[in-house]
């Protein structure tokens, strides 16, 4: 009897493993729910527009024709957008920037702060990077193991290094970084967009509402134009200023965590290092194609990797480059894309940077761990 009782009892390390995959699948379940809200919103304004305004209370075909051309259009642009912003392919860092196997053995056999910092920077000096922690030695993450490319951040949330993280957006489950920065720019463009036409075409009934003078329209459609009236009008004001924001971030180059943290440079931080001038920096993100601007399809330029930088913080000396980029370069390499933009090489012989021992470091067991405390700040795992 005992035997049998005792059989049919769940092992500790059994309950800890089901409760750990259990809270797994609730936290990405309910990761979507602020996606399901803005979906849930979309399809009531389709019903309320579509049904309610254009076809039960409009009473002009043409202006039917009209207002339903113009709202498709902006839908369909609206929904591409923020579908391409949710499921962008979101690609690891590349394999180079991963620490090898002898070379993670080495940074875990040092003895010293110093000396592992001495391991980092000996292997970051093949890599195009150019920025640095605040104490000045070389970004790594200790969850990733690897050397973080220029503008690359830790997103906790994600549980991975993300290039050119601006941040992690709860609205569209996903983190907005390089590969779908353009889509979250034209998904807040055509959202604004979206909720400016439906506020617009209805005022008017909106208007006839207030005075009493709605018609023969039915009272749950009425309400519904109504209702659609407010709804757009507070999301176009957020949106508004959140469009707008952005609008600033890319003509000055910069991300929403380099908005709060000026990235940090050889020389210092520098709020404006990645800026090469507002239409090029709209360009580094939209493409070089103005037929493709406004659509959402990939056509940023460089790799998610590499960035032009000011002359002051490249690592070499320059001179004029006949790409009209306003860059001045010799030594430099251009990107396979065929995007034009001059990259900074490293100095291969460069004199290895003398790295500060006043960092705090995490520990594994005996053995010291890189850890710069400041590069795991809140604004790193937004």
């Amino acid at each position: 009897m005992a035997s049998s009782v005792q059989n049919n009892r769940v092992s500790p390390s059994s309950y800890c493993a089901c409760c750990r995959t259990c809270n797994m699948w609730c936290w990405r379940a309910l990761k979507w729910l602020p996606v399901l809200l803005i979906v849930s919103i979309v399809t009531w304004s389709y019903y309320a527009y579509v049904l309610q305004l254009c076809i039960f209370t409009i009473e002009s075909t043409v202006q039917q024709c009209v207002y339903l051309v113009l709202y498709h259009i902006l839908f369909i642009m609206f929904a591409w957008s923020y579908w391409r912003t949710i499921f962008a392919n979101i690609k690891s860092i590349p394999d180079k920037y991963k620490l090898p196997e002898e070379e993670l053995e080495k940074l875990l056999s040092a003895d010293t702060e110093e000396a592992q910092r001495t391991v980092l920077e000996n292997y970051a000096k093949d890599l195009p990077i150019v920025t640095r922690t605040m104490s000045g030695s070389v970004r790594y993450c200790n969850r990733c193991v690897l050397v973080k490319p220029d503008r690359a951040h830790h997103c906790s949330i994600c549980a991975r290094c993300v290039l050119k993280m601006d941040h992690h957006c709860p609205w569209v489950n996903n983190c907005v970084c390089f590969h779908n920065y353009k889509f979250f720019m034209l998904f807040l463009g055509y959202a604004l967009l979206y909720c400016i036409f439906i506020m617009s075409t209805c005022l008017p009934y909106f208007i006839r509402f207030w005075k009493g003078d709605f018609g023969a329209a039915g009272s749950s459609g009425r309400y519904h134009i109504v209702f659609a009236f407010f709804v757009a009008l507070m999301f176009a004001v957020s949106l508004g200023s959140l469009f707008g924001y952005h609008c600033y971030l890319v003509s000055h180059n910069r991300t929403t965590l380099e908005a709060f943290r000026a990235p940090m440079f050889r020389g210092g931080a520098d709020k404006n290092g990645f800026s090469i001038g507002a239409y090029k920096n709209f360009k580094e993100v939209f493409g070089n194609s103005p037929n493709l601007w406004f659509l959402p399809v990939f056509t940023s330029l460089g790799d998610g990797c590499e960035y032009p930088v000011r002359r002051e913080h490249q690592l070499q000396t320059f001179t004029t480059a006949p790409d009209g980029l306003g860059y001045e370069s010799m030594g430099t390499t251009r990107s396979s894309f065929g995007d034009g933009i001059v990259y900074p090489v490293p100095q291969q012989d460069e004199d290895t940077e003398s790295l500060l021992s006043s960092e705090r470091w995490d520990r594994w067991g005996e053995r010291a761990r890189p850890f710069d405390e400041r590069e795991s700040s809140s604004y790193d795992e937004l």
